[in-house]
């Protein structure tokens, strides 16, 4: 990576308190994070509610409006939080899934056949078993409280108690739980609003028409879609239907992509300016560049993932959860066929209809579509979907009044404590099977998306370690790059230590940043023409302070080569069209920092260190078995 990207971390993990003590900063970096978060205000909200109810409903039920007309919104504050904060949540959710369709696994579309359609079963079968609870009662008209899988809860409890299940996992979770969402907004936008007003719904559709409008054009103004999405919201909820749905939406329409090479070099060209001329407007110049290099996507959930992760959804979980458990209360709910059909309908029906559905497919297909992961972790992706929360309060609070709203909560509630419970369960079982019984099991038999688009050519490229090796990792790096330099004991030591992995280098100077890293690399191909590319390497890695022509004539001749060919060949530019080459194939697979990495063809996009690493060649190893 260049200076300016630093090791990288993963995205949905960032916090925006970066001053917190490091132990602390790293916790609230993970999914686990945010789900133990939840769960405190999960039981911060019953226990309140348990000592004075009054003041529970007191506070939520305070009145807060905005404007300065009879025209006003006023709601209270429960439903400024549930319908207005909670759409921020949507947004991100709809962020990351855009992020997953334009660079994750489901940028091959037939991926997200099978997991949509999983998600789609992972509803309609807890519905089933609600209604089938409770046929011929009037209860029946909940069936929406049952379907729904809270994605944030659902991902932080992966995370907390699935630990053993591949990271494909995740992919696979984030597409059917966001086809959960969307089916379950447009279900709460049908079915549980009331009064529905046509103006304002055409006026929301017609600005959201104007939103992909500017977005085929290109317009990228931050302001402009702020301004749009708020107007969309607010005639959204003058028409009766759900705003939350907004959120979503606009979400979904923000692209994602890599940084390009063009863009980072504008950018360190406008940065090399403010060095040379710190001035205000410099400074501001350098900033907008910057900021232009990353995706709308990557700005965005940089900006709103932490606050929707540790702020918003645990107070939505405060504002909602919260209700006086008595003894009468638990016997009345768990003889009541809302809170069984609710129950039952998300520990056992979502399970078999995520499974059910993917193995049909799979069978239906002939094998062509099937999980990305193996079907104990397809079990275990199914058992925690029975997390359902967010959703399943908006519906039921829309659904459900007095008593009946009481025992749909404690459906809800009681869903996720055993889903939770049978996800860990799955997961110790799974952990006590023979090693390769539990890989074929949780892994499975699909091949993952490859990124490189030059596959490694043993004839061109420049291999280290033997040629059978079933791991191939693969690095496009910069020999005057400080992490290129930090990495490199790194692959030393995984070569040394691992017989079947082998490391490829191709070149991606940097010039706009590194002024010697274009005479570096043609060093390394002026020795690679005397037979000594790698002992160049090492040493241009070994002296990234010393890379002018008679440091690099110094290296050669320590080396033994012909020194009046080597320099020669410098003068000439011999390696120039080969190195141009590397430039152009670490373009078009996406690579524009160094070092990035390429594991079996597919982009590593954690960190270089040894831990990171190791463990991603680890994995590779585990699917090259796997698909010999």
């Amino acid at each position: 990576m260049t200076e300016s990207q630093g090791p990288r971390t993963q995205l949905t993990g960032r916090t925006p308190w970066g001053n917190l003590h490091g132990p602390l900063r790293r916790f609230l970096r993970t999914e686990t994070g945010s789900a133990a978060v939840l769960l405190f205000a999960t039981l911060a909200a019953l226990a309140w509610s348990n000592i004075d109810f009054a003041s529970y409903e007191r506070l939520w039920s305070t009145q807060l409006y905005i404007g300065v007309t009879d025209d006003r919104i006023s709601l209270d504050l429960h439903d400024w939080l549930n319908s207005g904060l909670m759409t921020f949540f949507f947004f991100v959710v709809g962020l990351e899934a855009r992020r997953e369709f334009d660079m994750g696994d489901l940028r091959e579309r037939r991926r997200v056949t099978l997991p949509a359609l999983a998600g789609v079963g992972g509803m309609l079968v807890p519905v089933a078993i609600y209604l089938a609870f409770n046929a011929g009662s009037s209860s029946a008209q909940g069936w929406g409280a049952a379907m729904s899988t809270d994605t944030a809860f659902a991902l932080g409890m992966l995370a907390l108690v699935g630990p053993r299940f591949p990271r494909r996992l995740r992919a696979f979770m984030l597409t059917f739980t966001v086809v959960d969402d969307v089916i379950a907004l447009a279900v709460i936008a049908l079915v549980y609003s009331e009064q529905v007003s046509t103006v304002p719904l055409l006026t929301a559709c017609s600005l959201f028409v104007l939103v992909l409008v500017l977005r085929g054009f290109r317009v990228t103004s931050g302001f402009v879609y702020a301004v749009l999405g708020v107007a969309i919201w607010v005639a959204m909820l003058k028409s009766g239907v759900d705003p939350v749905v907004t959120g979503l939406a606009l979400g979904l329409l923000t692209y994602a992509y890599p940084a390009t090479r063009d863009d980072l070099e504008r950018a360190s060209g406008l940065f090399r300016l403010f060095r040379e001329q710190p001035t205000g407007e410099l400074a501001r110049s350098a900033r907008v560049g910057l900021t232009a290099a990353i995706s709308p996507n990557e700005r965005l959930q940089e900006r709103f993932h932490p606050w929707t992760s540790y702020v918003i959804v645990p107070l939505f979980a405060l504002a909602n959860v919260g209700l006086p458990i008595t003894g009468e209360l638990l016997s009345r709910a768990f003889s009541s066929p809302v809170t069984l059909g609710i129950l039952c309908g998300f520990v056992l029906g979502k399970p078999v209809g995520i499974v059910g559905v993917s193995w049909l497919v799979t069978r239906l297909s002939r094998g062509r579509l099937s999980p990305p992961v193996g079907w104990v972790a397809a079990a275990g992706g199914g058992t925690i979907a029975g997390i359902g929360f967010t959703v399943s309060l908006l519906i039921a609070g829309k659904a459900f009044h007095g008593e009946q709203l009481d025992e749909a909560k404690i459906g809800v509630l009681s869903a996720a404590l055993c889903a939770s419970a049978l996800t860990w369960v799955l997961s110790r079982v799974t952990g006590m099977l023979p090693h390769r019984l539990k890989v074929r099991a949780l892994m499975g038999a699909s091949e993952p998306v490859v990124d490189l688009v030059a596959l490694v050519d043993d004839e061109r490229d420049h291999v280290h370690g033997p040629v059978d090796a079933i791991v191939t990792v693969l690095e496009y790096g910069d020999y005057e790059c400080p992490y290129c330099g930090r990495a490199e004991p790194v692959i030393r030591e995984l070569l040394r230590t691992m017989d079947d992995v082998r490391h490829v280098w191709r070149h991606l100077p940097l010039t706009d940043v590194h002024p010697n890293a274009q005479l570096a690399a043609e060093a390394s191909e002026a020795a690679a023409a005397q037979g000594a590319f790698w002992d160049m390497h090492d040493r241009l890695l070994d002296n990234q302070d010393d890379l002018r022509v008679p440091d690099l004539v110094e290296q050669a001749e320590s080396l033994g080569l012909d020194t009046d060919r080597f320099l020669r060949d410098l003068q000439e530019h011999m390696g120039a069209d080969r190195i141009e080459e590397d430039l152009a194939t670490a373009e078009e697979s996406g690579a524009s920092g160094t070092p990035t990495f390429f594991i079996n063809g597919r982009l590593h996009r954690g960190g270089y260190d040894k831990e990171s690493l190791h463990a991603a060649v680890r994995a590779a190893r585990v699917r090259a078995n796997l698909n010999p």
